[in-house]
This record gives C-alpha cells, sequence and structure tokens, in this order.
C-alpha cells in the first residue's frame, strides 16, 4: 500500500516567454536511476551489443548530455548528492557505512540525521505542494524520513532496512507501487515526483532466462553475458514505466531524468591486470574508483516541448540535479550550491570544469570526511586529473584502491577515453595547473562545509 504527505515538482524554465511560462502547469517528474551501469553500455552510447530500445527511444526526445559525472562512484554518496547538489564532504555521507561494522545501525542514526538537516530537491518539492514516491534504493532510513509523501522503504534496521528494503522490489518485482502512487496524484490533481531507482543492473545477476540466452553466445564470458541481460531487463522496466504515462497522458507534462549512480565492469574483462587476482568482485577502476568507469555516466533530461532533443558535449554532473529542478519548477534552491541548471545554456556554456572524490566504500568517519579520503578529481576540457591519497579504509574493499599506488595521473579523454596512458610525465604544466585547480576546490567546499 501507498503512505502519503505533500509534495510538488518542476515549471517552465528555458527559452520560452515568461508570461506563457506563469501560464503553464507545473511539471510532473519521473526520476530514472540505475545502479552500477558503465557509461558505456547502452543503444544511444553506441554499445554494439547491449540493447536499450526504450532508452534509446527517451534518449531521441531529451538533451543527452554523454559527457555526465557524478560526485562519487559508489551508491550511498552518489545518490546523497543527487538529493542535496553538494559534494560528498560537504554533506558528510562519503561510504556505504559509519566505521564500526559490529554496531553498523546505531552508529548510522547521527549521520542520518546530520544528513537531514541539508535541504533537498525532494523536501523543496514536497514543501510546494507535489506529491512524491520512492521506489529503489534509498539509504537515508524510510522513505519518510526523506522528504517523499509516499514511498516502499522502511528504513528500519531491525527488519533488515540498509540501502531500500522493500523498495528494492521495483522493477524486478513489477511497477504496481509507482502506477497505483501516479493514479493516486492524477486523481488528486496534485503534481508528482517519481523517484524510480530500482536495484538494475545491479548484481544479483539473475536476468530472465529469455534475456540471459540472447546474450549468451560462444566466446563471452558468462559474468558478462549475465550483465548485458541485467542492462536489457532494466531498460524494459523503464519502458513500462514510460509506456504507463504515454497510457494516461502524462508525458507531454512530464520531465523525465534518467542518470546511473556509479559505474560497474564485469570482472573477467579485466583478468589480465595483475592486480585483479586479489580482488574477486568487480573489475578494477570501475565501481569505487575515480576513473571514467566509475564516474562517468550519461545524463538525460527529456521535457516535451520546453528543449530541442539532442546529444551535447557539455560536461554534466549529478550535483545539477536539484538546480535543474527547481528552476524547472520555478523554485529556489540554496545559494550555496555550485551545480548549474542544464536547461540554461548560457550556465552550460560557462562551466570549464567538474570535480569529485573518491572515499572509502565500506567505512566513514563521522564528522570527518576526509578521514576515508582515496582520490580527487578534475576534469578540464578534454584532461583528466587524479590526485591519490591515502585515507583510511578498515575493510576488505581496501584492495579496489590500495593496487594504485602513483600519486598523480594525467589523462586526455578526447584521444584516451579508456585512461590507458598516463601523460602526467610529459605536462607538468598541466599537472601544476590542474592540482591547484582541485585544491582550491577542495579547500573552499571544505569551508563551505564548517
Amino acid at each position: 500500500m501507498i503512505i502519503k504527505s505533500i509534495f510538488r515538482t518542476i515549471l517552465c524554465v528555458c527559452v520560452i516567454p515568461s508570461a506563457l511560462q506563469a501560464a503553464s502547469p507545473r511539471p510532473n517528474i519521473v526520476f530514472i536511476l540505475s545502479d552500477d551501469q558503465a557509461w558505456t553500455d547502452y543503444g544511444f552510447m553506441g554499445h554494439p551489443d547491449i540493447k536499450t530500445p526504450h532508452l534509446d527511444r527517451l534518449a531521441s526526445r531529451s538533451l543527452v548530455f554523454e559527457r555526465g559525472y557524478v560526485a562519487s562512484p559508489l551508491c550511498r554518496p552518489s545518490l546523497a548528492s543527487m538529493v542535496t547538489g553538494l559534494y560528498p564532504f560537504q554533506h558528510g555521507v562519503t561510504g556505504n557505512d559509519v566505521d564500526g561494522a559490529n554496531n553498523r545501525a546505531a552508529l548510522d542514526m547521527p549521520m542520518r540525521a546530520a544528513f537531514h538537516k541539508h535541504p533537498s530537491f525532494i523536501k523543496t518539492l514536497t514543501a510546494n505542494g507535489y506529491l512524491a514516491h520512492q521506489s529503489g534504493k534509498w539509504w537515508e532510513g524510510s522513505f519518510a524520513d526523506g522528504g517523499f509523501t509516499h514511498g516502499m522503504t522502511h528504513g528500519d534496521p531491525k527488519r533488515g532496512g540498509r540501502h531500500g528494503d522493500a523498495g528494492l522490489k521495483i522493477g524486478r518485482n513489477g511497477l504496481k507501487p509507482i502506477t497505483e502512487f501516479i493514479d493516486e496524484a492524477t486523481e488528486a490533481n496534485k503534481p508528482f515526483m517519481v523517484w524510480y531507482a530500482p536495484f538494475l543492473p545491479h548484481t544479483p545477476h539473475n536476468p530472465p532466462q529469455r534475456l540471459l540466452e540472447k546474450y549468451t553466445k560462444p566466446g563471452r564470458a558468462g559474468d558478462v553475458a549475465k550483465y548485458y541481460a541485467m542492462c536489457d531487463w532494466f531498460d524494459e522496466t523503464c519502458g513500462a514505466l514510460l509506456d504507463y504515462l504515454d497510457q494516461k497522458k502524462l508525458s507531454d507534462n512530464t520531465m523525465v531524468i534518467y542518470i546511473c549512480d556509479n559505474g560497474w565492469v564485469a570482472r573477467s574483462t579485466n583478468v589480465n591486470d595483475p592486480n585483479q587476482k586479489s580482488w574477486k568482485g568487480f573489475a578494477l577502476r570501475s565501481k569505487g574508483s575515480p576513473y571514467e568507469n566509475g564516474v562517468r555516466t550519461p545524463i538525460m533530461i527529456s521535457w516535451p516541448g520546453h528543449m530541442k532533443p539532442g546529444h551535447l558535449p557539455d560536461l554534466a554532473h549529478a550535483i545539477d540535479i536539484f538546480p535543474t529542478i527547481a528552476a524547472s519548477a520555478g523554485l529556489n534552491s540554496p545559494e550555496n550550491l555550485q551545480g548549474i541548471d542544464l536547461l540554461n545554456p548560457e550556465a552550460r556554456a560557462k562551466r570549464k570544469a567538474v570535480f569529485g572524490v573518491t572515499n572509502s566504500i565500506h567505512n566513514m568517519t563521522q564528522g570527518k570526511p576526509d578521514d576515508t579520503l582515496q582520490y580527487l578529481w578534475c576534469i578540464d576540457g578534454s584532461w583528466k586529473l587524479l590526485l591519490r591519497y591515502a585515507g583510511k579504509d578498515t575493510t576488505r574493499y581496501k584492495i579496489v584502491h590500495t593496487w594504485d599506488t602513483v600519486p598523480v595521473r594525467l589523462y586526455n579523454l578526447k584521444n584516451d577515453p579508456a585512461e590507458k596512458k598516463d601523460l602526467a610525465g610529459a605536462n607538468p604544466d598541466v599537472v601544476k595547473r590542474m592540482k591547484k585547480k582541485i585544491e582550491d576546490w577542495h579547500l573552499v567546499k571544505n569551508a563551505d562545509r564548517r
């Protein structure tokens, strides 16, 4: 059953007269968030094998930012940055768990309480009349704790609440909670926001047999075939959601935003890396790392009649979600946010660089976000600089980072998107300039937190 309270969504921005903007109805928001999917793994991004026809259709009517990035290559801090528009060291959620595995639930309570003091686009919308439904991944307690008016996640540690609990059934077990919510909101004549963050294509990789057979072929590793099938399955669920909006004649007044929380690559694709032997999980340089397969994602925005679809080379970032939603709704976002309204071409043109962080995966220290810092990174034009740190890691996941002992790495993403050739030694001036830019950014943003 769906539970209630209040919420609001997005109005008109972009290139339309203000009088028309004021007269337009507030749009609904559908926020689609995939889980553990590399930036290349979509039909519209040119993958030769993975089929995503429903997301391809969405892309055909969207602004597609092929150079989108997340603030952290890990689900919990990544989602926290999307919601607040803040970097992990500002909102405090830098990893999946507070240090102290045997008492995780109790230790997490003050962390969540501190996090919820920050404004979010969810609470901003509901405070202005929207209904909002949560499903799928959600780490910060219950849906109600996050400001949603409806939802699935209870967040009760006594009942196994942690990173979505009952909400993780969405997608894999159909979309009924969402469709019921949409019906309820439309019957109440309320604008609505849907948070659709299914546990897809995330492990367990247990796709329907028909999809596994579709991707199984001689010479293709089993883990790769299963992952490809999971990407296809996720796409099917997105198609069902988008089709429901069409069926209910809601698509014309609905903004759909798509992003992925972080990347993921199958282990078998990295078996020639000697460092991989110490880590039996996913491929190194993907999830949990600042490399492209960890932090890059396409970001899509569809809003019929309010923007011209197309693929853009502009840099986009997860911290832009809050400002974009607020601007489109005619609402104010906090002044300290560094993100931009992605529907504003002037703001996009002014942006020259984006930044991000990587901390330890399964331990964080309350009140000391840099205690577990592993990397700071910056992309400036085609250049990408990684600065390596030695933050505390008390878990088995430290192997994801400890293989990398080089203090500074520089890549030219235009010529080398796979980050195979480190150019730091040949470009000391670029390193010096970008290192200062990173350090200035981190210092100022840390000061903002205090």
